[in-house]
């Protein structure tokens, strides 16, 4: 069988190719060996989410946990990636496994890895359980019944909802007048948010495994219904929406403008301190905005930029005292939950600040700009053949671009991919994904009119 390796945020591969009830069983065997060997007496706490088989999936594990005498407590129905987290922590398991591919397109499912802490397995953690995957299944899954003392199944969804219900006020923003909307993208976060605030307008929330032949990832390109939704209203003062696992945030305005993950980040920064009174860390990955440093300096909070991957900074989180942790890609986390990012939370977060404040989320945006400046970003995804993307990161590595266009490189960070800076307000970065096969470039400006021309110009400078 093939080799299984684990990318940046767990196992992923193609149903039926890869992805196969053998080979889920095989990764099932490493991790039940892992955890056995590092916990006394462990318990697996285990979810899927919308995707084609997740059941199915979700089973086999479960049955290779049982065969190797591992408790198990399992979910009922879909669940999202941070009910799981939580369930781990609340439940006290030794490690949480959700059935997912996340943000992947529908022909792909995945296995995440969740430490005790409530977030990502540490990727020295994930490493050993990689190392141990046996090269074939030998277990006879046919002849293991779940009718087993081992498994305990429960409700995560209502876990996750009444810890929601102690932690915001939702009565404030049910009686503020905001006119709220939602689109799961038929992922997991679809019947939370229905129990959490009712009276919001909600699409896609209903069970579609294949996602309308979509990625569920919440990005502008994907999010164009929403977008048009917003529109046609005329009256929505915010629209959330999350992925399929329901642990990455995509926001709009009230215009039906997309704001991306660097502005929510900022915005929870402001909020947290100036509006609630706390303190903490920032860490962020290294495609973030260098505006958050200068956001962290301006209410004097220690930040940190790290390797891209929620991993690294759910490690930091677990570590010390963080306010918020956050990526490019919408994965965020907050001080007063879990090390783990998640959609839904982060949206809640949005939408009491509104309701408190009494503002717009422009208006709100507005007073981050009043700190930091303004900006646009946008990331483009190169699917390019795998020889030139080698060639543009070998020419990366050999420092071959000092100039992109009219673009002169004045500094260059090299964390994790390549960001070139032209000057305060200008970057462009080169980084391949580690989930798919594609070159991405990520660009900041003042307006986005000149964050497309940069994206261009490096397109061009890098693929001819």
């Amino acid at each position: 069988m093939s080799k299984i390796k684990f990318g940046t945020d767990g196992w992923r591969a193609i149903i039926a190719e890869e992805y196969t009830v053998d080979n889920v069983a095989r990764v099932s065997l490493a991790t039940a060996n892992w955890v056995k060997a590092n916990f006394d007496d462990p318990t697996i706490v285990i979810g899927h989410d919308c995707r084609f088989a997740g059941d199915l999936f979700m089973r086999t594990a479960v049955k290779v946990f049982v065969n190797e005498g591992v408790k198990v407590k399992m979910a009922e129905g879909f669940v999202s990636t941070p009910m799981v987290s939580l369930a781990a922590v609340k439940l006290g398991c030794a490690l949480g496994v959700v059935i997912t591919a996340s943000h992947n397109p529908p022909s792909y499912n995945g296995f995440k890895l969740k430490s005790h802490h409530g977030g990502p397995l540490s990727p020295d953690k994930v490493q050993e359980i990689e190392d141990i995957i046996p090269e074939t299944n030998e277990i006879d899954l046919a002849a293991i019944s779940l009718d087993s003392e081992l498994v305990e199944v429960i409700d995560l969804e209502t876990m996750y909802v009444e810890h929601a219900k102690a932690n915001f006020d939702l009565a404030a923003i049910e009686q503020s007048g905001l006119k709220l909307a939602y689109d799961a993208m038929y992922g997991a976060g679809q019947n939370a948010l229905k129990r959490l605030l009712p009276n919001t307008a909600f699409l896609h929330c209903e069970s579609n495994p294949s996602f309308m032949g979509q990625a569920p990832e919440p990005i502008a390109k994907n999010l164009k219904e929403l977008e048009s939704f917003i529109k046609e209203c005329g009256d929505i003062d915010c629209a959330l929406a999350t992925d399929g696992d329901a642990d990455r945030i995509g926001l709009y305005n009230g215009k039906g403008e997309f704001i991306d993950s660097h502005h929510i980040i900022l915005l929870l920064i402001h909020y947290l301190v100036k509006y609630k009174g706390l303190s903490g860390k920032v860490a962020t990955a290294f495609s973030t905005t260098p505006r958050v440093g200068k956001m962290a300096d301006h209410y004097n909070l220690p930040s940190e930029v790290v390797k891209i991957g929620f991993k690294y900074i759910a490690g930091i989180m677990v570590e010390e005292d963080v306010l918020v942790g956050g990526e490019e890609s919408g994965g965020i986390a907050t001080k007063g939950h879990i090390p783990e990012r998640d959609g839904i939370w982060m949206g809640l977060i949005i939408w009491e600040f509104m309701a408190k404040s009494g503002k717009s989320l422009d208006d709100l945006i507005d007073e981050v700009y009043e700190i930091v400046g303004p900006f646009k970003f946008e990331r483009s995804d190169l699917h390019i053949t795998e020889s030139l993307k080698q060639s543009i990161i070998q020419k990366c590595k050999d420092g071959a671009y000092n100039n992109f266009g009219e673009y002169t490189v004045r500094e260059v960070g090299t964390i994790d991919g390549f960001k070139y800076f032209f000057d305060d307000d200008r970057w462009v970065m080169i980084r391949p994904s580690g989930t798919e096969p594609v070159l991405r470039t990520y660009a900041e400006a003042p307006t986005l009119e000149e964050v497309r021309k940069i994206l261009k110009i490096t397109e061009e400078t890098i693929c001819n």
